[in-house]
C-alpha cells in the first residue's frame, strides 16, 4: 500500500496498545515503524540498478513474517535496555505496539496485487490477495481520522475510541474487498468455463482507487483475455477480450535469469512482445491494456534464440512527454465504467466462446 496508509496504520495500532499517557509518542513511533519496511527500496537501489532486481527484491526480507518479529524484538530490547523511558515503564504494551506496527505492514501489502514475500527466505510465489488497489482512500481515511483525533485528544478516552473505530472500519473495508473479489471471481469462473478456459490461470484485481470495478485476466495458449466487472452496473455474464502474446519467444528465453525471475515473481502473468529485436516482458497485474507499469526489455534476438541483456525498464505511454492527459482520460473512463455497463459486442470472446488457438 501507499506510504500514508502504512504510516497511519502503524501509528493507530501502536497508539491503541500503549498506555494513554504514551499515546502521542506511540503515534510517532508507530508511524516510523509502519513505514520502516519500505526502506528496502533505498537499500536495494544502493547496490543494484537492475530494474528486475529492484522490482523482485522489494517486499522480500524487510517484509518477511520470519524476519520482522525478530527485528521488532530487537528494537524493543534496545529501547528497554538503553532508553530508560516509556518502553521501560510499560514494557509489555510497548512490545506488542512495536511488533504489531511492523508486522501489519506486510500483511496490508499482501492485499495488493504487487506480491509480498511473506515467507522470505523461503521461495513460494509472493502473496498477492489483490483485493485493494495500492492507493484506496476508503481504506486510509478512517485511520487518518482516528490518528488525527487521537493526536489532539491525547490521553482522553475519546482518543482510544477514535483509534479503535478507525482500525475497525478500515479492517471492515478490507473484509468487504475480499467479499467483492469472491463475487467477481465467481462470475469470472462461470464465463471462462463457458469459453473453455475454466482451468486457465487467472487473477482478479481491484481497479484504481475503488473496490466497485474489477479486472480479471486469464492466460490462454496464445496470449491472454481480459474482462471487467462492475459490482454496481453489470448484470449479465462477464465478457472478455482476447489479446496475443508471443508465447513461443517466452519459451525460448525461459532460461534467461531475468525471464525466470519475473516468471516466478508474477506467476507467469506476463505479456511477451518482440520490439526492435528485443524481448519485452510486461507484468499484466499492474496497468491497463495496452500500457503496463512494469515492462522490461530483457533479451536481444540472437540467431534462432535469445541472448540476455542488461534489463531495461520501459516507460508506459501515459508517462511519456506529451501524453500526460492520457492517464486523466483513462481514470475518467474507469469512473464512468463503474456506473455504466457497456453495450455487448458480437465478437467471439464476448459471446462466451473460446478465443482462437494458435
Amino acid at each position: 500500500m501507499d506510504s500514508l496508509s502504512q504510516i497511519v496504520l502503524g501509528g493507530a495500532i501502536a497508539a491503541a496498545v500503549v498506555p494513554a499517557i504514551h499515546r502521542r509518542a506511540a503515534l510517532l513511533a508507530g508511524a516510523a515503524l509502519g513505514t520502516l519496511p519500505d526502506l528496502d527500496g533505498v537499500l536495494i537501489a544502493a547496490f543494484s540498478d537492475n530494474p528486475v532486481t529492484l522490482m523482485t527484491l522489494h517486499r522480500s526480507a524487510s517484509h518477511s513474517l520470519l524476519v520482522l518479529p525478530l527485528l521488532g524484538a530487537l528494537i524493543w530490547w534496545l529501547f528497554r535496555r538503553f532508553g530508560h523511558g516509556r518502553v521501560a515503564a510499560a514494557p509489555q504494551r510497548w512490545f506488542w505496539a512495536i511488533e504489531l506496527a511492523l508486522v501489519t505492514h506486510p500483511l496490508l501489502d499482501a492485499f495488493t496485487v504487487y506480491g509480498t514475500q511473506l515467507w522470505w527466505p523461503l521461495r513460494p510465489h509472493p502473496v498477492m490477495w489483490s483485493s485493494v488497489f495500492i492507493i484506496d482512500p476508503l481504506y486510509t481515511v478512517w485511520l487518518l481520522l482516528g490518528c488525527g483525533v487521537a493526536w489532539f485528544a491525547r490521553s482522553r478516552p475519546l482518543a482510544r475510541h477514535a483509534l479503535v473505530a478507525g482500525l475497525v472500519l478500515s479492517s471492515g473495508y478490507l473484509g468487504w474487498s475480499l467479499l467483492a473479489k469472491s463475487r467477481v471471481d465467481h462470475e469470472a469462473g462461470r464465463a471462462l468455463a463457458a469459453m473453455g478456459l475454466g482451468d486457465a490461470p487467472r487473477f482478479s484485481v481491484a481497479m484504481p482507487f475503488n473496490t466497485l470495478l474489477w479486472q480479471v485476466v486469464a492466460m490462454t495458449p496464445s496470449g491472454y483475455v481480459i474482462g471487467e466487472r462492475s459490482l454496481i452496473a453489470d448484470r449479465g455474464p462477464m465478457t472478455f477480450s482476447s489479446y496475443p502474446s508471443n508465447v513461443q519467444a517466452l519459451r525460448q528465453a525461459a532460461e534467461i535469469p531475468a525471464v525466470a525471475r519475473l516468471q516466478w515473481f508474477n506467476r507467469g502473468f506476463m505479456r511477451t512482445q518482440v520490439q526492435d529485436g528485443q524481448l519485452v516482458l510486461s507484468d499484466l497485474r499492474m496497468g491497463m491494456e495496452p500500457d503496463y507499469t512494469f515492462s522490461f526489455a530483457v533479451a536481444q534476438a540472437h540467431g534462432d534464440g535469445w541472448q540476455a541483456i542488461a534489463p531495461q525498464q520501459l516507460r508506459p505511454s501515459y508517462r511519456q512527454a506529451g501524453n500526460r492527459g492520457v492517464l486523466k482520460q483513462r481514470l475518467a473512463q474507469l469512473w464512468q465504467r463503474i456506473w455504466r455497463e457497456p453495450v455487448a459486442e458480437t465478437t467471439a470472446t464476448t459471446t462466451g466462446q473460446r478465443p482462437p488457438m494458435p
